[in-house]
């Protein structure tokens, strides 16, 4: 079987773990005898955007040609200022940007015949439309995954296109049950929906000696509770309210230090704002370190105002680390036991700070937090994706597998 994987989630040159769960997802395909050929969706920014990127401290987001073993081609679009000004006030028609990525896709398929095309995202570059045109001009299947905020903040401006391409497609999948309903919400009737979460790497995040890490890090302190969050610095994650989250869990339980591992634009803002407790702030680290905080951490918190899932949440059970989140997204679907989840509402930082001290004063059943996360493991992941692949090309039996 040869798939077309088109995206604009992939790594880049300054954010390895941009896309990180596609790559994963592209590591065990040749497990499953399957051939592709990846393309990630980009633009090549013209030296004038590159001197404004420059003055904003923005990142150049120059695509990486390979990370792990996954290699991608790129397929990018020129754009000076005026072009980038111009489509970020919608003046240039976006079909007319989608119709340039389909011919430059077309200009790198050489001699690969794929079977179908599996697009990963609908975003600000929408795969999942690009996928659509090309399934339609090469009449072939297309499966679209949407992951998050495409649905949450982008649908619903563009509902009747967005709503147009997820009816058109073989299947559509989405990483939550939540986003589906989302997705409903807006007009799509749901008929080809099916739910497949992220997952993942079991030789990554695993339970490793706690006061290990700690040392490890650099991190020790006797006699001290640690309490982190993972994930980028920015409104959505509620990493606005950290500091205030973080100051009510101190005032019950003097020690505790709190451990912040991403980065973002708020990054300053709430350094600033957490002065005067104990932080380590670790910044944006390969997912190896990543495993590493989080085993170090006795509760992880993830306060997100919307959710597509929550990955990091089945990466910290698996390294036996209880999170505790909101009611928001598919937050509660990842963390899977209610007694973890706090809804939203009034008074929300507060009574969430409340759950926090409540479960480092109980405890909890690492066991069990394990248990769960062992469904979640890229390999299962991309097995049930793989019977979605066979489906759609009307192939009844995994042959050649091994689950």
């Amino acid at each position: 079987m040869r798939v077309l994987v088109v995206t604009n989630l992939a790594p880049t040159m300054e954010n390895h773990m941009s896309g990180i769960f596609v790559v994963r997802r592209l590591q065990q395909y040749p497990k499953f005898h399957i051939d592709y050929l990846a393309i990630s969706l980009g633009f090549e920014d013209c030296w004038d955007v590159r001197f404004v990127k420059k003055l904003l401290r923005k990142n150049s987001n120059a695509p990486l040609d390979q990370l792990l073993d996954v290699k991608f081609e790129h397929a990018l679009i020129s754009r000076n200022l005026a072009k980038l000004l111009l489509w970020r006030t919608r003046l240039i028609d976006n079909a007319k940007l989608i119709s340039e990525y389909v011919h430059r896709i077309e200009s790198m398929l050489g001699d690969f015949q794929f079977d179908l095309i599996h697009a990963h995202g609908m975003y600000e570059i929408p795969a999942g439309e690009i996928a659509y045109l090309l399934a339609r001009k090469h009449n072939k299947p297309f499966v679209v995954t949407l992951h998050g905020s495409d649905v949450n903040l982008l649908m619903p401006k563009r509902k009747q296109r967005y709503t147009e391409i997820f009816e058109s497609a073989s299947k559509c999948i989405f990483v939550s049950k939540a986003l589906l309903e989302k997705a409903k919400s807006f007009g799509y009737s749901g008929k080809n929906a099916v739910v497949i979460p992220n997952g993942y790497d079991p030789e990554i995040f695993k339970p490793m000696d706690k006061e290990q890490m700690r040392r490890e890090l650099g991190i020790h302190k006797e006699n001290t509770h640690c309490v982190g969050f993972v994930g980028n610095l920015i409104p959505i994650k509620r990493a606005d309210k950290l500091p205030e989250i973080f100051e009510s869990v101190v005032k019950n339980i003097p020690n505790v230090r709190f451990i912040i591992v991403g980065d973002g634009a708020l990054r300053d803002k709430i350094l600033k704002q957490m002065k005067d407790l104990d932080v380590v702030f670790a910044g944006r680290v390969p997912q190896t370190e990543v495993a590493k905080y989080m085993n170090a951490m006795d509760v992880m918190v993830l306060p997100s105002r919307q959710e597509g899932f929550g990955a990091v949440v089945i990466e910290a059970q698996a390294c036996g680390t209880c999170v505790i989140g909101s009611s928001n997204g598919g937050i509660p679907e990842a963390i899977g036991f209610e007694e973890y989840v706090v809804e939203e509402g009034d008074q929300f930082e507060e009574r969430f700070a409340k759950r926090v001290v409540e479960v480092l004063k109980e405890g909890y059943n690492i066991n069990k937090l394990l248990e769960r996360a062992k469904e979640f493991t890229w390999k299962n992941i991309v097995f049930a994706e793989m019977r979605i692949y066979r489906d759609v090309l009307g192939l009844l039996k995994l042959g050649g597998t091994d689950q």
